[in-house]
């Protein structure tokens, strides 16, 4: 990891290289520097997708991509503490929770490496047509070229391997932006794949202003595909200025869970505890909204409230430490006035709600509240959790659904068919019975509909975006 004496340089084409300008990278708990990081910009992301281009020309054969991500996988549990440590100083995310973000990497590039294994074509029975007899067909999958790969401040380690390792075992070389808040956990990443073995120009990394490296990648005729995990305004912008490339977003959400009368109340209140503060909210799929039948709402909540009263807030350094910081005091700030607002609307305040004495926003739940509050209407991004009562399962699909996002879902009942047809009729990309829909196994498809996005990630479902059909036919 960068010190505050020396400068983490970016990676192009194989080489560390300062570019003149640095940013300092801060921490989100104290304000503290963590890390001095080169600076980056348009002309940077050129030369790196120059590199890209380069990289691409000697096309690398199966065996030797997986046998990298195999190599990288290891390196990065061999380095496990660093990362996490580099994790919980950039980006304030409790230490504990960072090194499961961290065993959550060493996951997802091993998953990379089988897919690069296993990544095949298919036969075309050609004789099914008149014109097809004495032919045949097959299928190839090839790499769909150079990927622009844009990642958030969140997941600053494991949602980048979610574009590097499947863009590696598709045969693509990546020009990445990692986000400038918290750089340093992707560089460390750039820097095990370079040590795996990894021949310059597959990776670039360049840290810099989106509107300078975005908007090249955008441009630039070269790059094939843009992967993006952010907000939707963003993530959609991107989209319709770049129409004649690949565009796969991962964008927000306004996660609900449904509460039946029948649910196991102490394993629903424990899910939306544990799973609506770990690191402070800041997960498109962190619980934001609880839809409870009425008959069971007031047991809900006496379950609820002491657990989210007993997180413990402070120093994500502390191994104790349950909730850390936002990303930001302009963060802190929003949601604080946010929940100020709704309050003065008629929310009432359940637990939390203030800041703690070192500035900490406390994990804050919210109850009685409307669907056109900001709260539950849009992203929060916070340790915000909020509750309104329903009067069965009509009206909770209802309320679940009625947002403009998309991403996943969560029910916790015992009965089998209302939970059957809650997943038919929830309008999102997964939905969860009895477990919270902040789970994600990163095998899985993941992704969102409507405005959570237009894709699915997991390393078997991007390779198979990063890679185009090309069909052959063989006169026999």
């Amino acid at each position: 990891m960068a010190t505050t004496e020396t400068v983490q340089k970016l990676l192009v084409d194989g080489e560390w290289y300062e570019t003149g300008e640095t940013i300092d990278v801060t921490s989100p708990y104290d304000g503290s520097v963590v890390g001095r990081v080169a600076y980056g910009g348009a002309d940077d992301a050129r030369r790196a997708i120059d590199a890209a281009e380069r990289a691409m020309r000697q096309p690398l054969p199966a065996h030797k991509r997986a046998a990298v991500l195999d190599r990288v996988a290891e390196l990065i549990a061999e380095r496990r503490d660093d990362f996490a440590r580099t994790i919980a100083e950039e980006a304030g995310k409790p230490i504990t929770t960072a090194g499961v973000e961290v065993d959550r990497c060493v996951q997802t590039i091993t998953f990379s490496a089988l897919e690069a294994r296993r990544l095949s074509g298919e036969m075309v029975g050609m004789d099914a047509h008149p014109a097809g007899e004495g032919k045949e067909g097959l299928i190839l999958r090839l790499p769909v070229g150079i990927i622009g790969a844009i990642s958030p401040f969140n997941f600053p380690l494991n949602l980048v391997a979610h574009k590097v390792g499947p863009a590696f075992a598709a045969g693509c070389a990546v020009v990445l932006k990692p986000a400038g808040a918290t750089p340093l956990s992707a560089l460390m990443l750039a820097q095990a794949f370079q040590d795996a073995g990894q021949p310059g120009g597959w990776l670039n990394v360049i840290v810099g202003k989106s509107r300078d490296i975005g908007d090249v990648l955008t441009e630039d005729a070269r790059v094939k595909m843009i992967t993006f995990t952010g907000s939707s305004e963003v993530g959609w912008g991107i989209r319709q200025r770049a129409n004649k490339k690949k565009v796969s977003l991962e964008l927000g959400n306004s996660t609900p869970v449904i509460v039946l009368a029948d649910a196991d109340l102490d394993r629903a209140a424990g899910a939306i505890a544990l799973n609506g503060y770990a690191f402070a909210g800041q997960s498109c799929i962190s619980v934001q909204r609880v839809y409870v039948e009425d008959s069971v709402h007031d047991a809900l909540m006496e379950r609820l409230v002491p657990k989210v009263e007993a997180l413990k807030v402070g120093d994500p350094l502390d191994p104790d430490t349950q909730v850390g910081p936002v990303i930001d005091a302009d963060n802190r700030d929003r949601i604080k006035a946010w929940i100020d607002e709704a309050v003065r609307q008629g929310a009432k305040l359940a637990a939390g709600g203030e800041l703690d004495d070192s500035g900490l926003l406390r994990p804050t739940l919210l109850d009685e509240v409307s669907l056109d509050m900001k709260v539950s209407c849009n992203e929060v991004f916070g340790p915000v959790v909020t509750v309104a009562r329903v009067s069965g399962l009509d009206q909770a699909i209802e309320m679940a659904n009625g947002t403009i996002y998309g991403l996943q879902a969560g029910v916790f009942t015992t009965n089998l068919p209302a939970a059957m047809r809650a997943a038919r009729e929830l309008e999102f990309g997964g939905v969860t019975l009895n477990e919270a829909p902040t789970f994600r196994a990163d095998q899985m498809p993941y992704g969102g509909v409507k405005e959570s996005g237009n894709t699915r990630e997991g390393p078997r479902f991007a390779v198979q975006e990063m890679t185009e059909p090309r069909m052959v036919v063989i006169q026999l």
